[in-house]
């Protein structure tokens, strides 16, 4: 956690109502786009409200740590929960066919979330495989490192670093971008930021596990 969320951390459970806003404001929209993702457009700013007050009335107890991953776990949590009442998965409506058009001139698989905008990005992010597309979400638009997104899904950052690799590679295809022959990710692959927008996106299926 960096120096300056830790201390906005500390200061947030002594009751500092700007430091609380500062956690917000700092985690609020990857967290979103993440939960768009997870429970789509129509729900997301729900779950996302219940992560946040669950956040606020369990931070005295928080421990230290990674927050981001704290609250992130909340937010999967939550969205989870709302899919059980749902009795339902999250579906992908937009073809991934309607995106062609927005293929970039990037040459790496690690360079395909920055040559789309994160409307489509997180469309095509949805049309991954389960545990890809998450892995892909928690470091490339949430922003967490391997070992921390993979406390967050229960498994080895090895298996979140490999996850996410071909993900990024399978991105690379559908935008018609030449990839490395490869299975395995190197030791610490490339995951850039998409584009912080505060667009709403289509849904992608959760994983388990």
């Amino acid at each position: 956690m960096s120096g300056e969320l830790s201390r906005a951390v500390e200061a947030a459970q002594a009751g500092d109502e700007e430091a609380f806003r500062f956690l917000y404001r700092s985690l609020q929209p990857g967290l979103l786009r993440y939960l768009t993702a997870l429970v789509g457009a129509d729900a997301a700013e729900d779950v996302a409200s219940e992560t946040w007050l669950q956040v606020a009335r369990d931070l005295p107890n928080f421990s230290g740590g990674e927050f981001r991953a704290w609250a992130v776990t909340i937010a999967r949590n939550r969205a989870m929960d709302h899919l059980r009442r749902q009795r339902r998965r999250p579906a992908l409506p937009v073809p991934v066919q309607e995106l062609s058009e927005l293929a970039g001139d990037a040459d790496t698989a690690e360079r395909a979330g920055e040559s789309i905008g994160t409307e489509a990005a997180l469309a095509m992010i949805a049309s991954l495989p389960p545990r890809e597309a998450e892995a892909v979400l928690l470091r490339a638009v949430v922003g967490l490192d391997a070992e921390t997104a993979g406390r967050v899904l229960g498994r080895r950052a090895g298996a979140v670093r490999t996850a996410a690799h071909r993900g990024l590679r399978r991105l690379a295809l559908m935008l018609g971008q030449p990839t490395q022959e490869r299975d395995e990710p190197a030791a610490t692959p490339a995951t850039p930021p998409l584009p912080r927008t505060g667009s709403q996106t289509p849904h992608a299926e959760p994983v388990d596990g």
